[in-house]
């Protein structure tokens, strides 16, 4: 006999985070208003091009791909055997989960965030210097190699919105893949 379906098991938010500048952390709020096309109302890097100051120095034309940072808690737990402390937004993720193998999706994947929002996943967060400006030696566990040699890229993944909506800590999330042959996630 199984054991009956626990709700703490289920794929779901733990926290939402905005930041209407641009510095690397975001501090946790109540709720985010996610916007079709646009991104998270009120954070720096919402828009329909570029935010990220070094990829609109390089082309401020380009389409936005990182419109909404998805971060997945079980990192904080596994950062924390390296001896790092991390809190939800610290990161600069918009929204954190637990219970979803993130960086496990396939490119396209929608995420139904709570009762209406929903985001496309477009790639992974390519980790870079601001990590370890936040945290000494916080970069390197979350940017490494596997068994094998391949570079492994932790930091979460990118998406944009395609269905805007409240998003709140608790929300359950609901994982959406992509039809067709699934295609891994690479840095956006």
């Amino acid at each position: 006999m199984s054991a009956p379906h626990s709700d703490l098991a289920a794929p779901r938010v733990v926290a939402v985070s905005r930041d209407d500048e641009h510095r690397f952390s975001k501090p946790p709020v109540d709720e985010i208003v996610l916007v079709e096309g646009w991104g998270v109302e009120g954070d720096a890097h919402a828009g329909t091009t570029v935010q990220h100051r070094s990829r609109v120095a390089r082309d401020p034309s380009q389409p936005n791909l990182r419109q909404v940072h998805l971060l997945h808690a079980e990192l904080f737990d596994e950062v924390a055997e390296a001896g790092h402390s991390v809190a939800p937004g610290q990161m600069g993720e918009n929204v954190t989960t637990r219970g979803i193998d993130l960086l496990g999706l396939a490119t396209g994947t929608e995420l139904h965030l709570g009762d209406e929002a929903v985001v496309r996943v477009t790639g992974l967060r390519n980790p870079c210097q601001q990590i370890n400006d936040f945290d000494p030696g916080l970069l390197k566990a979350v940017l490494g190699r596997n068994d094998d040699g391949v570079v492994e890229r932790k930091g979460g993944v990118m998406s944009v919105v395609v269905r805007g909506g409240v998003v709140r800590a608790g929300d359950r999330v609901r994982i959406v893949a992509p039809a067709g042959e699934p295609a891994p996630l690479q840095p956006v």
